[in-house]
């Protein structure tokens, strides 16, 4: 399960309605507290993926390696990503399961139709390698 305050599910929502027809990306900055991912802070990222921003992403690792930091300094960790699918589903594709690499990871995606955000669903990358690696779906509570 991803737990996320209202703000923070708010603002990964917003951040792909500004960017659209462009996908937007971020990272989950929280901690694991029995087996629940709890996002404490969103980081916007920009979407570096100049062939095809419409439906791809890419975290620079100028961006990452700072919200990395950032969480060790703050005693959290990584737990997970966002981008966004304009007008497509909040459905992961096979692009996303191919470039995903952050095991135990959530992944979390907002269609945003026609410049609105509608839905939001999360997924964990789960596996023990490339080889069978794999989504499997999550629940998000909003608090």
């Amino acid at each position: 399960m991803l737990k996320i305050s209202q703000p923070d599910y708010a603002a990964l929502r917003k951040h792909g309605e500004e960017t659209y027809p462009h996908e937007c990306c971020g990272v989950l900055l929280g901690k694991m507290d029995d087996g629940v991912r709890v996002v404490k802070e969103t980081v916007r990222c920009g979407n570096t993926r100049s062939d095809s921003p419409e439906n791809r992403y890419n975290i620079d690792p100028q961006e990452l390696i700072p919200a990395q930091r950032k969480a060790r300094e703050q005693g959290m960790d990584i737990i997970g990503f966002y981008h966004s699918h304009p007008d497509h589903p909040a459905r992961w594709s096979n692009t996303d399961l191919q470039e995903a690499h952050w095991f135990a990871c959530s992944y979390v995606i907002t269609s945003v139709e026609m410049g609105i955000a509608s839905r939001t669903h999360s997924f964990v990358l789960a596996g023990v390698g490339e080889e069978d690696k794999r989504f499997e779906d999550e629940n998000i509570e909003v608090a």
